[in-house]
């Protein structure tokens, strides 16, 4: 079991993040029981682990409400392979349309400079 700062360490995710990902059910720590004369809360390997799948997510473009969605059934091991591999597929799909929305900006962009550059002054 791990205080929030050694996760920190740990993990290189500032204890402010960790606060965030806690309040927001990404991950979760506990009491130790019996003790009461502190509000520490102490956190396992688990937490590490899906710290770790959290920035992993966030690094192709998942949310955190989409990562809130599928990690702790994808952590345990709950969803299927196929699962997987469509919640990954939708992303790929989400991430083309994006692409697109860019292309269109920047097809926007170019005919607005060519307009600003043929304009007499």
């Amino acid at each position: 079991m791990k205080l929030i700062h050694q996760l920190a360490k740990e993990s290189g995710i500032p204890i402010g993040t960790i606060r965030f990902y806690e309040k927001t059910g990404l991950i979760s720590g506990q009491k130790k029981d019996g003790v009461t004369t502190n509000n520490y809360i102490y956190y396992g390997d688990d937490a590490l682990e899906k710290l770790q799948f959290i920035q992993m997510a966030k690094s192709v473009g998942f949310t955190l409400a989409e990562i809130k969605e599928v990690i702790d059934a994808w952590y345990r091991k709950e969803m299927s392979r196929a699962a997987k591999i469509k919640v990954l597929d939708l992303k790929v799909v989400q991430i083309n349309q994006k692409i697109k929305e860019l292309q269109a900006m920047k097809k926007q962009i170019e005919v607005c400079k060519i307009n600003i550059s043929t304009q007499q002054e």
